[in-house]
């Protein structure tokens, strides 16, 4: 049986993927957290053969999570499925360690075969993401502005970019107004910017918004 544990914040969602993974003889449900601090507290007690990642989550994301289990031996194998089809997440996670990416717009059908294909120690894009790695690949022989930024700071970056106020992304990654103030005045630095304007124009023309 290939064990499995789902990490993702959103209670119902989570209940959705067990009585998904339930009709699939091979897959058993044996955990779940519902933070990033919550999955590796059960990763380093128990053995799991896939742990089934969200990105986005408060507190640890997903990506956070993959750098802290990059050393670790004995961690399960990485699926990340997440509500981001962009390329750069993607790039990330896989360079951290993750041995597939899939969207949670991902057929069924399409998650059960990505479960078994990393259990056996392969790895598994979407073909909507492999268009998408390749599409960037080919159009971005120079570094783009925002692949200069961190994990944390990408991230604010996209929150910034659907219009959300410091004192909205503060609430939702469980940060101080002051921590997301200084990673938004980093990020307009780093991208040689003035206002949030021009980070939401940026975000828009690159496609880093859904």
């Amino acid at each position: 049986m290939i064990r499995v544990i789902i990490a993702d914040d959103h209670k119902m969602f989570r209940e959705g993927l067990k009585l998904i993974l339930s009709e699939a003889p091979d897959i058993v449900v044996a955990d779940e957290a519902a933070s990033g601090h919550e999955a590796l507290e059960k990763i380093y007690k128990n053995e799991y053969d896939i742990l089934i990642l969200d990105i986005s989550m408060p507190g640890l994301s997903g990506l956070d999570v993959l750098k802290e289990l990059k050393t670790n031996r004995a961690k399960p194998s990485i699926l990340i499925l997440s509500m981001y089809p962009e390329e750069q997440y993607a790039l990330r996670a896989i360079r951290y360690g993750a041995s597939g990416y899939i969207t949670k717009s991902s057929a069924p059908d399409e998650l059960i075969q990505a479960i078994r294909k990393i259990s056996k120690g392969g790895t598994y894009i979407s073909s909507e993401i492999a268009e998408r790695l390749l599409f960037s690949i080919k159009d971005n022989s120079e570094k783009l502005l925002h692949e200069k930024l961190s994990d944390r700071e990408f991230q604010i970056l996209r929150l910034l970019a659907t219009g959300k106020t410091v004192s909205q992304i503060a609430d939702e990654l469980c940060l101080s107004v002051k921590t997301i103030s200084t990673y938004r005045t980093r990020i307009l630095e780093k991208m040689n910017m003035k206002t949030t304007a021009e980070l939401i124009h940026y975000a828009i023309k690159h496609n880093l918004i859904n």
